[in-house]
């Protein structure tokens, strides 16, 4: 992956990762092109992957004790809330 790859934001890396997608598929790319291709695709799935689980770390729930005061916890996987 280039240097500046790991300065993109989010949305940019996505786009920047179906693009290589497409040209993948489009199997227009040479042998080499395709390979170098393929392997900023793994790098950017892995950047964008580790930033999802970092946005997730950092999520928090504001939740009220049944005295009324606001607690926070950590957001749980596939919870829904329903109010």
């Amino acid at each position: 992956m280039a240097k500046n790859e790991t300065t993109k934001t989010f949305h940019e890396g996505m786009t920047a990762l179906e693009n290589i997608v497409q040209e993948l598929e489009s199997g227009e790319l040479a042998l080499e092109a395709a390979l170098a291709a393929f392997e900023t695709g793994v790098a950017l799935v892995r950047d964008l992957n580790q930033r999802l689980t970092d946005a997730e770390q950092r999520i928090e729930v504001l939740t009220r004790d049944s005295d009324g005061s606001v607690k926070t916890q950590p957001l749980e996987r596939n919870r829904i809330i329903k109010e």
